[in-house]
């Protein structure tokens, strides 16, 4: 039997191991992980009844299924969200969020400093539908009312963004953005919910790769959309349903359990980021190091303002381009070069030849990505062998 959770108000440690958990009838403590694709009925009736909507059972793991309903359920009460619904992949969670609200003749605004492909589908897919992709420079309040003046159907943004860690005033842009009319969009993943609440913040919808953080061990794969439950209910499920983007029952298990020591794992992750953001900024190879918290951040105002501390990544131009970025990554002896992030692992890339290579050298420079940048994860090693390993490296260009 399933433990009932008192009625007031949790802290996020607590929903993060306790929330959503539902036992099956052997009682099991860790939750149960349910490998089926289909449920069975005790009757034709019963079948009837289901798909008719007027009794609630699992009819099909594509639409539904006991795990994933855990794991939407944690991430509802964690994000402090009215409903979320998985999805296979963190893209998976950015296609389904826009496309099941879009049709053609719509218009969306984008911020310029999205992950590449959020800017893929943006500048490339939605206009083959007739829908109108417009980008601005997130960090400038006035493109986005200039952007914003006439009516729009979506706004879709990064808050901090990958990789420049560019900041967007969220409060500020959702307000514009509703006077014209559109669903605001947050890929919170940088941030984590531990770190920002976007939905707080004016947001209508968050979407997250629960591959990073989440997972955070660089397991499995999984995306996650939340927002209101009429919302997620009358347009998300039915693209979901009947396009398919499910979520394997297997990989939300994996999540749920890593969900248990997010709190444990985000903080510390910050803390040694931070630090290695002041060693970086100290460093004569180094033109300049981003980290939101430090001081020397341009929106370091707003971050603190937005935020509860700086996040688990660092971003640094090297001097000396793309020879000095090669030959540093190379140099690395702890740190693995790789392009995901929010890993229990240390991990380095080069946006302009991986995450952020296909869209052009020119768009790029309006992001502020050199052919120098550097991407920092930060993860879970002692901090003192990750900055000696970095220092290291730097001495080798």
């Amino acid at each position: 039997m399933s433990k009932t959770l008192p009625n007031r108000p949790l802290r996020p440690a607590t929903l993060l191991v306790r929330g959503g958990t539902s036992r099956s009838n052997h009682d099991e403590t860790a939750e149960a992980l349910f490998l089926t694709s289909g449920f069975v009925y005790e009757s034709a009736e019963q079948a009837e009844a289901t798909f008719a909507g007027g009794v609630q059972h699992f009819q099909y793991s594509r639409f539904g299924n006991p795990t994933a309903t855990m794991l939407e359920q944690r991430l509802a009460a964690l994000e402090g969200a009215e409903a979320c619904r998985l999805t296979a992949t963190g893209m998976a969670a950015v296609h389904a969020a826009m496309l099941s609200h879009l049709k053609a003749g719509d218009r969306v605004v984008a911020s310029r400093a999205l992950f590449g492909s959020c800017h893929w589908i943006v500048s490339t897919l939605l206009p083959r539908y007739g829908i109108e992709g417009v980008f601005v420079d997130g960090g400038d309040l006035a493109q986005w009312e200039a952007a914003l003046a006439k009516p729009a159907a979506l706004v879709l943004l990064e808050t901090p963004s990958n990789p420049m860690l560019e900041l967007v005033d969220l409060p500020a842009v959702a307000k514009l953005a509703h006077r014209a009319g559109a669903l605001v969009v947050v890929d919170n993943v940088f941030a984590t919910p531990l770190l920002q609440k976007p939905l707080t913040l004016g947001a209508d919808v968050v979407v997250y790769s629960c591959t990073k953080h989440m997972d955070g061990q660089g397991r499995v794969l999984g995306g996650a959309v939340l927002g209101s439950k009429k919302w997620v209910e009358d347009v998300l499920q039915p693209f979901i349903r009947n396009t398919g983007p499910s979520i394997s029952p297997f990989n939300a298990w994996v999540i749920l359990k890593g969900l248990e020591t997010l709190h444990l794992r985000v903080p510390a992750m910050c803390r040694s980021a931070a630090a290695i953001a002041e060693f970086l900024g100290g460093r004569q190879e180094v033109a300049r190091a981003l980290y939101p918290f430090a001081a020397s951040h341009p929106q370091h105002a707003l971050a603190k303002r937005l935020m509860a501390d700086g996040g688990t990544l660092v971003t640094f131009d090297l001097k000396g381009g793309k020879e000095a970025a090669f030959r540093f990554c190379n140099a690395l002896q702890v740190i693995d070069i790789s392009n995901n992030l929010g890993d229990s692992k240390s991990l380095v890339t080069h946006p302009a030849t991986t995450t952020h290579m296909r869209i052009g050298a020119e768009e790029r420079a309006k992001l502020g990505i050199t052919d120098g940048t550097i991407r920092l994860s930060v993860g879970l090693e002692d901090v003192a062998d990750l900055i000696e390993d970095l220092g290291a490296a730097l001495d080798a260009i």
